[in-house]
């Protein structure tokens, strides 16, 4: 029998790091004596680093009294504010770069005169011109610090966007703020009270000298299919067979453009004109009394996902307050095993001729 004994890894000290520097120099000054003509550009490089560094100790002790002085933040390097040399790949115009999913507690406006203080994800990005090699991300986190104790709104998102433009020089620039909001609900017949959440995000998008004010919304609603209930019904009359129509949870993407010309266009605004629209939101606090009004409030309003956008577009149409806007919604069907989706837009702001392949997957709602 064999005995093998474990492999010990070494581990390389700062000692031996300095000898294999000391090793490497030699080979180097051995190479430019024997012929300095078939040097590598790279390695004179690598030359030049290490005169600097063959005779430096180095400490491996964190220095906790440490205090930069101006000159000392003056010279340390910026490699993200390079030159146009420096770039790698092509010398093209990025659209946007920047941070997202950046998390604040952030105090947000309501329709009832008071605020309300919300754990917000932010995503921000500029533009960066074609001669540009990079930007400084933190700046753009610092602006949203600098308004940190400002109830949010519209215009102190709009101060924002103009702060990290300036630091970034940059000429586009975009705001996108998510957060869950709460509302108090009350239910159908017993008038139970609790709270329903919504998805919404704030958006400011400064573009080409045009600055545009969006509001995102999640509506999450029943939809009953409303050739599934005729057959029901039908199965019912003829041959007296209890049958059920196939309703199921669906989700409205109602994003809308505010019109800067007319007066605030709330949260829970926005919420009550889909309210209108569609009438069969989901539920929060029920009894039994309240889930037969369900029924029969289904039943009432049967809904094709191709009539939820219309029903959306109309009541959208009507609202001074909204210049445009798009409505994407997701029939998540208990009959099939597909959703049945659709896409509704009026005005330039959402016109686009291709969609993200995983848009639809994100129209999905998780109680």
């Amino acid at each position: 029998m064999n005995a093998h004994t474990k492999h010990k890894e070494h581990k390389q000290s700062i000692k031996d790091a300095k000898n294999a520097i000391k090793t490497l120099a030699s080979v180097i000054e051995l190479a430019k004596k024997t012929n300095s003509n078939n040097i590598n550009p790279e390695i004179l490089g690598i030359i030049n680093q290490l005169e600097q560094l063959k005779n430096i100790d180095l400490t491996t002790v964190y220095p906790q009294n440490f205090v930069p002085s101006d000159s000392y933040l003056i010279s340390m390097p910026d490699i993200q504010n390079g030159s146009a040399s420096e770039i790698k790949g092509a010398s093209q115009r990025i659209q946007h770069v920047g941070i997202s999913n950046f998390r604040l507690p952030v105090s947000f406006k309501t329709r009832g005169s008071s605020s309300l203080t919300l754990e917000t994800s932010v995503t921000g990005s500029v533009s960066l011109e074609d001669n540009k090699k990079g930007i400084n991300m933190s700046r753009i986190i610092r602006s949203f610090y600098k308004t940190a104790n400002d109830i949010f709104s519209f215009d102190v998102i709009t101060n924002a966007i103009n702060m990290y433009k300036e630091d970034n020089h940059s000429l586009d620039a975009r705001i996108q703020m998510k957060f869950s909001f709460p509302m108090k609900v009350t239910s159908l017949r017993s008038k139970l009270e609790g709270y329903q959440y919504y998805d919404i995000a704030l958006e400011v998008v400064d573009a080409d000298n045009e600055l545009k004010k969006i509001i995102h919304l999640d509506y999450v609603y029943s939809s009953t299919c409303p050739c599934s209930l005729e057959l029901a019904e039908h199965a019912r009359s003829t041959r007296k067979q209890l049958a059920t129509p196939h309703s199921q949870r669906s989700v409205a993407r109602v994003s809308v453009e505010v019109n800067p010309e007319h007066p605030t266009l709330w949260f829970e605004d926005l919420v009550d004109l889909c309210r209108v629209a569609v009438p069969t939101e989901t539920q929060v606090m029920v009894k039994r009394e309240d889930e037969q009004a369900f029924a029969e409030l289904n039943a009432a309003n049967p809904i094709f996902v191709e009539d939820a956008v219309r029903s959306f577009a109309e009541t959208l149409n009507g609202d001074k307050r909204i210049k445009s806007y798009r409505v994407m919604a997701s029939h998540q069907e208990s009959l099939h095993s597909h959703d049945a989706i659709s896409i509704i837009t009026s005005g330039t702001t959402f016109t686009q001729k291709s969609w993200d392949p995983n848009s639809f997957k994100t129209l999905f709602h998780i109680g």
